[in-house]
C-alpha cells in the first residue's frame, strides 16, 4: 500500500497533563502485511487513564512506552488487506491498535477480536470493551459485591464508574453513593444512572456526606481515583467492609513518591480487604460478562454515554479530559 500512515509517538516523559512536548506527529507508509498478518485501518481509539501511566518510565503490568514508540492503546479498525485467514477485508476487530491510522494484527502478541454485527464501535469499546469488562469482574469477582451491600464508587460519572454504579443496583445493592465532579454529574448520577445519591468532591464534604448517606458505613468501596477520597472511604467502612482499587487518575500526574493513605489501619479494626486487579486476568470469562451486560441493555437496564473526540491529532486533549473531569461517560476518538 501507499496510504500515508500518521502516528502520534512518544517524544519525552510528561510531568504532569500530555501537553505539545509530550507526543509528536509523524507520517510514513502503511506497512504491507506478510504471511499470517492482516492490515487495519484505525476508526476509534479508545482513552483510558491507564495509557498516563504507560507514558512514564516505571515498571508495570505492561512495560512503558518507549521514546519515539507509537501511544499504546485499545482501538477499534477495520480489516482493509489481509493475508491471514483469521481475518477478512471488511472485518471490524478490536485490539491494541495504538494511536495511528493503520495497524497490523496477527494471531500472537498482535491478535484482535472481531466485533458483534450489530453494535456500534463506540458502544463496543465502552460498555463490552475492557470498561465493561473492568466493572463487572471488579465489582462482583473481586469486590464480591453481595445483595444489600451498600456500595460507593469513586469516578462514577467516568465510563467504569457509570457500569459500576448501575451493576451494583442491578445485583441489589441496599444503597449505591456515587462520587463525582460538579452538580451536573452528580444529577446525571441520580436521575439518570439510579444512583441513590451523589456526592460532589469539588463542592461538597466527603466526609460528612458520606457519614450521613451510609450511617452504617461502607460495604463496598469501588476506588477509580486513589488520593483523599480512598482514604476518607477507608476511615467510613463496615465491618467486613470491601475496597476494590481499580485506578488512581487523582496521583497519576503526581511523579513524587506520595504516603500511603493514612486510614488503611482502619482494615484492621473493620476486619476489612483492599484488593487490587489487572482486567487481562478475565480475558477468557469476557463471553460471560459481555452476555450479562448484552442481556441487561436489551432489557432496557443499562444507560452508556460516548464523549466522542473528532481527530488523531486530538487523542492528546481526549486523554487530559480525563484528569480535568471535561468528560461524563467513555471517552472515544473518532480517527
Amino acid at each position: 500500500m501507499t496510504e500515508v500512515n500518521r502516528q502520534m509517538v512518544l517524544a519525552e516523559r510528561p510531568t504532569g497533563n500530555v501537553d505539545s512536548n509530550t507526543v509528536r506527529l509523524v507520517e510514513g507508509v502503511a506497512p504491507d502485511p506478510t504471511d499470517g498478518e492482516a492490515l487495519v485501518r484505525v476508526k476509534y481509539l479508545s482513552i483510558d487513564p491507564t495509557i498516563r501511566t504507560w507514558m512514564n518510565d516505571v515498571p508495570g503490568y505492561l512495560p512503558p512506552i518507549g521514546i519515539g514508540e507509537v501511544i499504546r492503546s485499545g482501538g477499534i479498525g477495520e480489516v482493509v488487506a489481509s493475508s491471514s485467514s483469521r481475518y477478512r477485508p471488511g472485518d471490524l476487530v478490536f485490539g491494541m491498535l495504538g494511536w495511528q491510522d493503520y495497524a497490523i494484527v496477527d494471531g500472537g502478541a498482535a491478535t484482535a477480536q472481531a466485533i458483534p454485527a450489530g453494535v456500534e464501535p463506540p458502544v463496543a469499546l465502552n460498555i463490552f470493551g475492557v470498561t465493561g469488562m473492568t466493572a463487572y469482574f471488579g465489582l462482583l469477582d473481586v469486590g464480591k459485591m453481595a445483595r444489600g451491600d451498600v456500595v460507593v464508587v469513586s469516578g462514577a460519572a467516568g465510563a467504569t464508574g457509570s457500569m459500576v454504579a448501575q451493576i451494583a443496583k442491578l445485583k441489589g445493592a441496599s444503597m449505591v453513593v456515587g462520587i463525582a465532579g460538579g452538580p451536573d454529574k452528580c444529577r446525571w448520577l441520580v436521575e439518570v444512572l439510579g444512583c441513590d445519591a451523589a456526592i460532589d468532591y469539588r463542592n461538597d464534604d466527603v466526609g460528612t456526606r458520606l457519614r450521613s448517606e451510609c450511617p452504617k458505613g461502607i460495604d463496598l468501596y469501588f476506588d477509580n481515583v486513589g488520593g483523599d477520597i480512598l482514604n476518607t472511604c477507608l476511615g467510613k467502612l463496615a465491618i467486613h467492609g470491601k475496597v476494590v482499587l481499580c485506578g488512581a487518575i487523582s496521583v497519576y500526574n503526581d511523579r513524587s513518591l506520595r504516603a500511603g493513605p493514612a486510614n488503611y489501619i482502619n482494615l484492621v479494626g473493620k476486619r476489612g480487604r483492599m484488593e487490587g486487579f489487572i482486567i487481562l486476568d478475565y480475558l477468557d470469562r469476557f463471553v460471560e460478562a459481555q452476555a450479562a451486560i448484552l442481556g441487561w441493555l436489551f432489557e432496557g437496564k443499562l444507560v452508556h454515554a460516548e464523549h466522542i473526540v473528532d481527530g488523531l491529532e486530538h487523542a492528546p486533549d481526549a486523554l487530559n479530559l480525563l484528569f480535568t473531569g471535561g468528560n461524563t461517560g467513555k471517552v472515544v476518538v473518532a480517527v
